[in-house]
């Protein structure tokens, strides 16, 4: 398999400064995911809010920042979690996975997240990684804990956080990631890490059906983490240990790729900036970069 069709390399858009990196902090979360390991911070959940600025997580330290368009950090919550995912929502709120407490939810103003959902029929969850929102509002996110090939118990949830109505639409998925919907919010595409795959869900009312592979990436010390759409519908898909985004056309075709390596080998989550979805933002875990890149010659 080779994703060699166009390449296009990343640059360091800024990283995370020294006054916020702490070598010394212990984390729980550390000690189960990257033990041995003395992480001053392990970025994800890039997400952009209608002023422009791109927010950030650093799960193991429960920490959410916000980056001006001109690279400058500044802390927006540092609480008892573990925040993964983020989105913007168009009630104005930052809605967080949280591995440690559920879905979240940053209200305009407040450092301090409030849940949204913190079990599904008195059950806690596995340990959120992501989440999406439909056009329509739908909420989906993945459940992935320490699920992999030794335990394909991971769950994708469907939700209504308006009603608090919350649906299992997958229970048998090996370590579900990223997530986000296409083809007009009909189809879910879910990344299962450990497998090294893309899932492809059909959506219906009364769930899911028909559940395929849609696209299998390289393996490595770990896979497929968070996903995004250009506007052509092309898949964009984060690999957490090959330093590269690779991209999939909408019929499934490997197209490229945007290559991170000089930046770090854990490419984990990435958004993309501006209106025309042709300039992405991608998070470096390893090495706390954020990285940037013109996808024009991707978008087709």
């Amino acid at each position: 398999m080779a994703f060699t069709d166009i390449v296009v390399s990343a640059e360091g858009f800024t990283s995370l400064p020294e006054r916020f990196r702490d070598k010394e902090r212990r984390s729980a979360w550390i000690d189960a995911n990257k033990p041995g390991a003395k992480l001053d911070s392990f970025l994800e959940g890039p997400t952009f809010p209608p002023d422009g600025a791109l927010f950030v997580t650093d799960i193991p330290h429960g920490r959410i920042f916000r980056i001006s368009a001109d690279g400058d950090w500044s802390l927006v919550a540092d609480y008892d979690g573990w925040p993964n995912g983020m989105r913007w929502q168009s009630d104005g709120h930052l809605y967080i996975a949280d591995y440690k407490r559920g879905i979240l939810r940053l209200r305009a103003g407040s450092s301090v997240p409030e849940p949204v959902f913190e079990t599904h029929r008195s059950e806690g969850f596995k340990g959120c990684n992501d989440l999406w929102f439909a056009g329509d509002g739908t909420l989906y996110f993945t459940d992935q804990g320490q699920t992999g090939l030794h335990d394909s118990t991971g769950r994708v949830y469907r939700a209504d956080v308006s009603t608090g109505q919350l649906d299992v639409l997958l229970s048998n998925g090996p370590s579900p990631n990223g997530l986000v919907t296409a083809a007009n919010d009909s189809v879910l595409f879910v990344a299962m890490t450990r497998a090294c795959e893309v899932w492809r869900l059909p959506l219906f009312a009364s769930g899911t059906s028909k559940v395929q592979l849609f696209a299998r990436l390289p393996a490595g010390n770990s896979g497929p983490d968070g996903m995004a759409l250009d506007s052509h519908g092309n898949l964009y898909v984060c690999h957490a240990s090959r330093g590269a985004v690779f991209v999939f056309s909408p019929d499934g075709d490997e197209i490229g790729m945007v290559d991170c390596r000089h930046l770090g080998r854990t490419t984990t989550n990435l958004a993309f900036a501006g209106p025309d979805r042709t300039r992405v933002f991608v998070t470096v875990s390893d090495t706390g970069v954020i990285a940037s890149a013109d996808v024009s010659a991707l978008a087709a």
